[in-house]
């Protein structure tokens, strides 16, 4: 038998053999534990990392609210850096919840995915 974090990475490498990020379209991959919630923008082609944001230092709001900000953040950071398309990666994670809050987010702050 699996666990819950078994499970999720065996997703997780079931989704990442379909999709790579490229310089022209990179992977916006999101990692949620129980406190926080993090976004990267990454192209997988060089490694490198091009935007990041996190929840880190909004504590004092809900978990859904600070999931929608960071969504917003990782969109204006994203376009300062000339991305405006991405491939989501949702990391094993259900499309729901705090991942659904980002990627809503993130559309509405005008990224394409």
């Amino acid at each position: 038998m699996t666990t819950k974090i078994e499970r999720r990475i065996k997703i997780k490498y079931r989704v990442r053999n379909k999709i790579s990020g490229t310089a022209e379209r990179p992977r916006m991959s999101v990692f949620r534990s129980n406190k926080q919630i993090y976004v990267q923008v990454i192209d997988d082609l060089s490694g490198k990392t091009l935007a990041a944001a996190s929840s880190l230092g909004m504590e004092t709001m809900p978990k859904k609210a600070q999931a929608a900000k960071v969504g917003e953040l990782i969109a204006k950071k994203a376009q300062e850096a000339g991305i405006t398309t991405v491939v989501f990666d949702r990391n094993g994670y259900l499309y729901h919840g705090r991942v659904k809050e980002v990627a809503d987010a993130a559309r509405n702050g005008g990224l394409k995915f």
